[in-house]
């Protein structure tokens, strides 16, 4: 269900009432008329969208890049069945296993789900039980009509306990709130045993401790997505407990040394370590209504205590809920959007999502754990991880250089910059979370995220420091082929797997090294990566206009089935119609290889409107949101629809943006065609909403689409405001006619960086017709590599 606005002018109201066909347009003019309406709708988000479907997003609680996500678990699946639990929840569950209190948001891989806590009224039971089995072990039922979230909060009755579950976060903690009925024993129920993706060894080793001053600690360490991955953490009740059973459920255990005084009495250990650990915690039965605050640290259980301690020393959950939802609200307020209800919600939600990850690592002291597994002091930064650059530098990353305070994005480099100076490797984290590297994905993205803030003049870490970590990263010859890249000029497919999609992906971002070194003077570094940067070259198939992977002889592989995707071939998550197009950095290089504008737009044109079998993709999980070939779902094809700009046809890129939205997303709990991906998605919508989109970070252009939205102000982060209205936009006038930036007409069809930032206006007028003559010229076309 979507949160209830706050409205805070009886502006807000009038356009709420109007959207909801509450209050007629006339009399919202009438009203404006007279001076009432003077700001936006009140943003309205709702954290069940993508929570259908293959969204994996979750709907609990959490604050903006904050360390803990907590947030239900509607079932407990094992590795090779949780895709689709790969954040724990999903809408068409109806049962709850507990509260957990790490999640990600939209990955189509997973881990986390630690600290599962539940709440029970009545008889224990340790084991969480079968959901064809209702009390067969401790999870309960629940219905949507008793669920509730909005940013920063869920509320869920579980039916089978009566009991009211209320969640809020802050940076580093987590705070339940029950309300159990009356006449029954309360008790509380942590599983150390659970998590995301699970198998049998997961759990290395845990340990629960409770201490005198009733403050139960413990830590986990598993070997998951991320080997040998510790968290610590620190709870405390609000009201005294009168017992406790700490169990240890692991079987056949070889060696179990010697016992501790009490072993055999669960409700006689004060502490007990394992690799399968549930704790039960019991309270009075006229207990009524208890606080439980959580906090989790990546050093220790002393950590954790402090965390707790520095930020709720109290129990008032309603003044942490507060803090979260004023968290939100200051976020949200960065844009005031004027656009019909659905897309409103749809859109908000979408910044919503985007503003989850990197997720903050790193103590109130400033202590965090590395890629090493050692732990570290973050001096002039907060450490921050969840890195799922494969996805985010593309649309994420430079929307946060919009958005949000320069400091976010410096905290963001000076992390990575810190892992690769703790890395056993010397190089940047690929795909990372909690400190750990997980190997996941291909390319080194996190170089264009640096060369795209240095790009941006948002400079805040030693320049000299990340261009360096980003040669080291380009040129660690045991990285995925990238020895021979450097050698040949592309990645070997008889030597290397997906070797098209690696080759292509290294010379992008060999392309945003040389951006940066040539804005640093340093010349030579240029030209070497410049010249690496035009290694798509060596994967183009004239024959067949493809860009395939080719063996080590220079010869490209055959048989070759452009169709044909997955492990084993050419491509990562895709294949040969959907990667064919990532040449970002030379676009107007690739429609020459194709012979022109014309048999270049042919060819995309192939792709939206090829009749494909979505069967054809069953064994690719990621491959999804169809449109013939384009696959919206999965990131390879999120320029591809920007890409007529290159070719002079704007009205074409109109056209095909339309059909994505309508298709692709909707404010509905399956309103996102794929994985979010840590916000990737969400970015996506959000840019192409506005009317613009990233095709090549680290050019300093955004591409022109067209706008979905009435009008919106975003509230920059230097404290001017960028103004984007779109007249006459409707559903009968989709082409954009004319465009005015402060004013004067733009006949361009991208808009840089640096107009943005300055504030000021950029004004669509929308038609019915396309409009053939604007933005066509060959210099009103966006960047292509030529120029560094």
């Amino acid at each position: 269900m979507p949160a209830a606005p706050v409205f805070t002018s009886v502006r807000q109201a009038v356009l709420a009432m109007a959207s909801a066909g509450l209050l007629s347009l006339a009399a919202a003019s009438c009203l404006a008329a007279e001076g009432v309406l003077s700001v936006p709708a009140a943003p309205q988000v709702d954290p069940f969208i993508g929570t259908g479907g293959e969204g994996h997003t979750f709907p609990g609680a959490v604050v903006p890049f904050g360390m803990v996500q907590l947030s239900p678990d509607t079932q407990l699946k094992t590795r090779k069945e949780g895709y689709g639990w790969a954040a724990g929840y999903r809408y068409d569950d109806n049962t709850i296993f507990g509260f957990s209190h790490t999640h990600f948001s939209g990955t189509g891989h997973s881990d986390l789900g630690d600290l599962l806590v539940m709440p029970i009224a009545g008889e224990v039971k340790i084991e969480p039980g079968s959901i064809d089995q209702p009390g067969s072990g401790y999870f309960s039922r629940f219905t949507h009509d008793d669920e509730e979230a909005r940013p920063g909060y869920y509320a869920v009755t579980l039916s089978d306990y009566g009991i009211r579950a209320e969640l809020t976060a802050g940076e580093r903690i987590g705070v339940h709130r029950y309300r159990f009925p009356a006449n029954q024993p309360a008790h509380v129920l942590i599983d150390l045993r659970t998590s995301m993706y699970d198998y049998p060894g997961k759990v290395l080793w845990s340990r629960l401790r409770l201490r005198a001053d009733g403050t139960l600690t413990g830590f986990r360490e598993t070997r998951g997505w991320a080997p040998a991955r510790q968290l610590y953490f620190a709870m405390r009740f609000s009201t005294p407990a009168i017992g406790h059973a700490l169990h240890s459920t692991e079987q056949d255990i070889l060696y179990k040394g010697f016992a501790p005084p009490a072993v055999d009495d669960p409700s006689a250990r004060a502490q007990i370590e394992g690799r399968a650990l549930v704790g039960v915690v019991d309270f009075p039965t006229d207990m009524r209504e208890l606080v439980i605050k959580v906090s989790i640290s990546p050093v220790s259980e002393d950590n954790a205590i402090a965390n707790l301690d520095a930020e709720m020393p109290g129990w008032d959950f309603d003044a942490v809920l507060a803090r979260a939802e004023e968290a939100w609200r200051d976020a949200l307020a960065v844009f005031e959007v004027e656009a019909p209800a659905s897309m409103r919600l749809s859109f908000y939600t979408a910044v919503y999502h985007a503003l989850m990850a990197p997720s903050l690592f790193m103590d109130a002291d400033g202590r965090y754990r590395g890629p090493d597994n050692a732990v570290h002091q973050a001096n002039g930064f907060r450490n921050v991880s969840t890195f799922s650059l494969w996805d985010t530098y593309r649309a994420l990353h430079p929307l946060l250089t919009l958005i949000q305070p320069e400091q976010r994005t410096n905290d963001f480099i000076n992390s990575l910059l810190a892992a690769r100076r703790e890395s056993a490797y010397g190089i940047l984290p690929v795909w990372s979370f909690q400190g750990q590297e997980t190997w996941t994905m291909i390319g080194y993205h996190a170089v264009p995220v640096i060369a795209d803030a240095w790009m941006k003049g948002i400079r805040g870490y030693d320049g000299e420091a990340a261009l360096d970590a980003m040669i080291a990263s380009a040129s660690y010859a045991p990285y995925d082929g990238l020895g021979d890249y450097m050698q040949l000029g592309y990645v070997p497919i008889d030597r290397e797997g997906e070797a098209a999609s690696k080759t292509l992906e290294y010379a992008y971002d060999d392309w945003t090294i040389a951006r940066m070194a040539r804005a640093m003077g340093k010349q030579d570094v240029a030209l070497q990566f410049g010249k690496r940067a035009g290694n798509w070259r060596n994967a183009f198939d004239e024959e067949t206009g493809f860009l395939r992977a080719k063996l080590a002889n220079g010869q490209f592989r055959e048989p070759f089935d452009p169709a044909a995707s997955g492990y084993g071939t050419d491509y990562t998550e895709g294949n040969a119609w959907q990667y064919s197009w990532y040449v970002p950095q030379d676009i107007a290089g690739l429609i020459q290889a194709y012979g022109g504008d014309a048999p270049f737009v042919e060819r995309i044109d192939a792709v939206f409107d090829a009749e494909v079998d979505p069967k054809l993709f069953e064994h690719m999980e990621d491959i999804t949101g169809l449109i013939g070939w384009y696959a919206h779902g999965n990131e390879p094809s999120h320029h591809v629809a920007y890409l007529y700009d290159y070719a002079g046809q704007p009205w074409r890129t109109q056209e095909r943006l339309k059909q994505i939205m309508d298709s692709q997303y909707a404010a509905r709990v399956d309103g996102l065609a794929g994985n979010d991906d840590l916000g990737q998605m969400s970015a996506w919508f959000v840019f192409t909403a506005l009317g613009f989109y990233p095709v090549a970070p680290a050019s300093n252009e955004y591409v022109i689409g067209r706008p979905f939205l009435d009008r919106v102000a975003l509230n920059l982060p230097n404290g001017k405001r960028f103004t984007i209205v779109a007249e006459n936009l409707d559903d009968a006038h989709t082409y954009i006619g004319s465009v005015t930036l402060n004013g004067k007409p733009l006949e361009r069809s991208f808009i840089r960086h640096e107009e943005i930032m300055a504030g000021g206006e950029l004004h669509f007028t929308m038609q019915a017709e396309p409009n053939k003559q604007w933005a066509t010229g060959k210099n009103a076309r966006p960047y292509s590599m030529g120029t560094l």
